[in-house]
């Protein structure tokens, strides 16, 4: 498997499963529609979110979701010379405390400490494999409540 560098987020957040890169990966109207709706109102400056908002090609790119060109957590990282918050002794901190979306917080607390234990290359490969519905193998995004191929109902971000 060949790794994106630009899906490295400082944070724990994995972008290679992230909604917003496959919605804006594949183009999907639909997806994209719907994640104005999961996220309108609920991150700072959303307001306005519409479906063409709806692109990035990972944290570490030039083109960034929204929420995620403004993140206080990537910066943090930059500014202390770390690739991601698995390299700081004061993991976690108020910025993880305050992340604004509870499924993405849940993430982060366990997936930093299990890309401290194992490296980028093997927190890589485990992310996408957790992202895999166990039903039927389909790949899914984090945050999916239900495989869209075999409809099992999932709950992977734990």
């Amino acid at each position: 498997m060949t790794m994106n560098p630009h899906h490295l987020a400082p944070c724990g957040l994995y972008c290679g499963v992230c909604a917003i890169w496959y919605a804006d990966r594949d183009d999907n109207r639909k997806l994209k529609e719907r994640l104005v709706d999961v996220y309108q109102g609920k991150l700072p400056d959303s307001d306005r979110l519409s479906a063409n908002d709806i692109r990035c090609r990972g944290c570490l790119s030039d083109t960034r979701f929204l929420y995620c060109a403004q993140c206080d957590i990537r910066d943090c990282t930059q500014a202390r010379g770390y690739q991601g918050c698995h390299q700081c002794a004061e993991f976690p901190c108020t910025l993880i405390d305050t992340f604004p979306m509870e499924v993405g917080k849940r993430v982060i607390l366990r997936a930093v400490p299990h890309w401290r234990n194992v490296g980028a290359e093997q927190w890589v490969r485990d992310e996408e494999a957790r992202y895999l519905c166990p039903q039927c193998g389909h790949k899914v995004f984090r945050g999916v409540r239900r495989c869209n191929r075999c409809k099992t109902e999932l709950d992977l971000d734990g």
